[in-house]
């Protein structure tokens, strides 16, 4: 499968100072498209970034369109060339499944996180933007889509890896869980070279002992409804959850910075006014939706991941957290999908505010992973941060891609089913059928 869209002078070619200017300004371009996104980025706001006069930058681009137009089409450039030209080696030399796996992984990885700024910008960004701006980047990206759809479909007919799997699926959990890395890589504490092969065996193996094997019986668990999300009686408090609910699908379209008062009032059909009898201000409404993205699910989740009494098999403890995380996630969508898709781009004084109560999820699975790893029901060659990291990476990624209303079609998982499958491949892996 092959494309070959416009394609804009490379970030290694400065040979002249035009070109060497042109570099910076992309490169300080990217980095302001991640922290910010791109609707509140401007071209004053990238030329001081850049260290250059705003006017001078139209010498280069006609528009922060066309300029991010460059930045989205580099990021995914880089790793789709670095990972097709790994492909094809490959091919030609007839390496096995697992090694050509491994070496694309290391290739997506490399360009993905030494050049983050600008694959960040672009996963950060895609699905926020403009339908038109999307679909000039497409053929790009259902190309880089192909190279793995294509190594995954051949090792599914030649039974190297499962084969009760959906090939899409399958790539979409895979890509999901490398990408969620460029949220927590530390070089200093993984080297990528490291990093790599420790995925690629997590992803081929699973994370349980190789002696154990997990068996889907998820049953219909289901969670218990925190308080401070029920809907109460009164109209004031059923026109406060219609506002966060509105307000938590525009940020989450728009980006937090980009969205209005104004904005998420007409969205709720009300007037703007109004929303400032429930929510002082646009940062108390952004608290609001990222306490109530998260605070549940840490509430929840914590239950069962502390639960050691009830829970004597380790591996069917870490399924039912599956479980719970998964079904608060979708239940939760705006919410959680706000949360996982802002967070990153937040001022940090916002991101302080939010750290207790992620920070005590992680530590209620990092408890969770450590007991199973004393009993010796999931791998002890990993430390458990990097374990915890890759699973709910995993798991967050899929409301990017996941769309449950679409289970019992052809070809789509219902939620139930879409949660076996990610304990499946979570616990056992992609190879152990």
């Amino acid at each position: 499968m092959t494309v070959k869209p416009q394609t804009p002078k490379s970030l290694e070619d400065t040979s002249t100072k035009s070109e060497r200017t042109r570099k910076t300004i992309l490169c300080a371009a990217a980095k302001q498209f991640r922290i910010a996104g791109y609707g509140p980025s401007t071209i004053r706001k990238i030329a001081e970034t850049a260290g250059v006069e705003a006017g001078s930058i139209y010498y280069h681009f006609a528009s922060k369109e066309e300029i991010f137009d460059a930045v989205l089409d580099l990021g995914l450039r880089q790793i789709y060339d670095a990972v097709k030209e790994v492909s094809d080696a490959c091919q030609k030399e007839q390496a096995g499944f697992r090694e050509t796996l491994g070496r694309m992984i290391h290739a997506h990885l490399e360009v993905f996180l030494r050049k983050s700024d600008f694959t960040s910008s672009n996963i950060r960004n895609f699905s926020m933007l403009p339908k038109p701006m999307r679909e000039r980047h497409r053929p790009l990206r259902l190309a880089y889509a192909g190279l793995w759809e294509d190594l995954l479909s051949k090792a599914i007919k030649d039974k190297e890896i499962r084969t009760d799997v959906k090939v899409i699926p399958l790539r979409h959990f895979l890509l999901g869980a490398l990408n969620w890395m460029g949220e927590w890589f530390n070089a200093s504490k993984y080297p990528i070279h490291i990093l790599s092969e420790s995925v690629t065996i997590l992803i081929l193996d699973g994370m349980l002992d190789e002696t154990r094997q997990h068996t889907s019986s998820i049953g219909e668990t289901t969670f218990v409804e925190a308080d401070y999300l029920v809907q109460g009686d009164s109209k004031a408090e059923r026109t406060r959850m219609h506002i966060l609910s509105t307000a938590a699908k525009v940020m989450r379209t728009s980006g937090y910075k980009a969205a209005t008062i104004r904005q998420i009032a007409a969205e709720a059909g009300m007037e703007a006014g109004s929303i400032y009898y429930h929510f002082d201000s646009k940062e108390n409404l952004l608290d609001a939706i990222l306490d109530l993205g998260l605070r549940e699910m840490a509430d929840s989740v914590s239950t069962i991941l502390l639960d050691h009494e009830s829970y004597t098999n380790p591996s069917q403890q870490l399924a039912a957290a599956i479980n719970a995380h998964m079904k608060i996630l979708f239940a939760r969508s705006e919410f959680t999908s706000a949360n996982i898709r802002m967070y990153g781009q937040l001022p940090q004084e916002i991101r302080a505010r939010h750290r207790p109560v992620r920070r005590k999820y992680a530590s209620a699975w990092e408890v969770c992973l450590k007991n199973a790893q004393d009993k010796k029901f999931i791998r002890r060659d990993f430390d458990v941060d990097p374990l915890r990291l890759f699973l709910i990476g995993a798991l967050n990624w899929t409301v990017e891609w996941f769309d449950p209303d679409k289970g019992g079609q052809d070809g789509y998982y219902s939620l139930q089913e879409m949660i076996a499958l990610q304990q499946t491949l979570l616990l056992n892996g992609i190879a152990r059928d």
